[in-house]
């Protein structure tokens, strides 16, 4: 079958490699759709937060289709769609789908029931393939007290996370306003349903979000990592406001007064993956009927997944570069 394979760092190819079969406990998926992400960049680079080796076939972003079912699986059946988490427990060791194991950039792959989730039909293959960062977003959301409409959050970053983070607030109710350089980003997050966007290489972003918010934000997400944005991200909160830090910033040092912490009260937390919430995150989606397909820019063929990996590296021109697979 086919594959995108990166066969070492920086040496990604589409390659045939042997079709898998499953054990009586597993279920063949056929892939569907599959997300590029900034970690499968790590990824290629050589560099994760886990050991890796290589070779090894990317992609954890993903939404297919169970084509068969092992004779032990009884809460699965052949048509089920379905998505999987990212981060797996083996008696052996904690897999990360897609880098410590091979992940979904292929036709087929056998995976374990207890990994997947069934997506609901009012919930298509395009939003299916954006489950995983939308996970992502609704959790840094979640994690610090969720958001309503009584409320107004200011979203720091208006990547993919930034703006899944904006798609889950907006779905709570909340007034959301989102804060990038890259026009493209700007029009998705109003295509979401943003109250407002900000160009902070045009404004002064804290001057443009106190007159926006007249006071600061109830909950502020910091999803970009950048040092600006870091800077700013205290004064972008109201007194006894929240803020959550799913921006990865990981060894950057900046200069940055923690004081205001202490004097307007903050409640800070960080965030990483999405533990626990993605039934609560499916069930989210298929409610609300958010539209998450805005951030889905691009779209390639299996066999063009070396020109889809060089577009997703423009952040100006893509956001969500996706392959479709089947």
């Amino acid at each position: 079958m086919k594959a995108l394979l990166f066969n070492e760092p920086k040496k990604p190819v589409v390659s045939q490699v042997p079709a898998p079969s499953i054990s009586d406990d597993e279920v063949m998926i056929r892939s569907r759709r599959v997300g590029i992400c900034h970690s499968d960049y790590e990824l290629l680079a050589g560099q994760y937060i886990i050991p890796i080796s290589y070779p090894v076939i990317p992609g954890h972003e993903w939404v297919g289709e169970v084509v068969e079912v092992g004779k032990n699986v009884s809460d699965m059946k052949a048509g089920d769609r379905v998505v999987g988490e990212c981060v797996i427990k083996t008696p052996e060791r904690i897999h990360h789908f897609g880098f410590s194991m091979d992940g979904a950039d292929r036709e087929l792959f056998a995976a374990r029931p207890e990994w997947l989730h069934k997506l609901p039909d009012a919930v298509d293959d395009s939003n299916g393939a954006l489950i995983e960062p939308f996970t992502c977003g609704f959790y840094a959301v979640m994690r610090n007290g969720g958001t309503n409409a009584a409320e107004t959050v200011v979203v720091s970053g208006g990547g993919t996370i930034g703006l899944v983070s904006a798609a889950a607030a907006i779905g709570m109710g909340a007034r959301v306003i989102v804060i990038d350089p890259v026009p493209l980003r700007r029009d998705i997050a109003k295509r979401l349903g943003a109250y407002a966007t900000v160009d902070p290489s045009d404004v002064q972003p804290v001057e443009a979000v106190h007159e926006l918010t007249k006071g600061g934000a109830d909950l502020v997400i910091e999803a970009s990592g950048h040092a600006a944005s870091l800077a700013n991200v205290f004064d972008y909160a109201r007194p006894e406001g929240r803020i959550s830090m799913v921006g990865i910033s990981i060894g950057q040092k900046f200069p940055v007064e923690l004081g205001k912490i202490q004097s307007k009260d903050l409640t800070v937390r960080g965030c990483i993956g999405s533990p626990g919430v993605w039934p609560t995150a499916i069930r989210f989606l298929e409610r609300t009927g958010i539209d998450l397909s805005p951030i889905q820019t691009h779209s390639f063929v299996l066999d063009d997944a070396l020109q889809a990996l060089e577009l997703g590296k423009k952040p100006t021109e893509a956001v969500k570069v996706t392959l479709k697979i089947a």
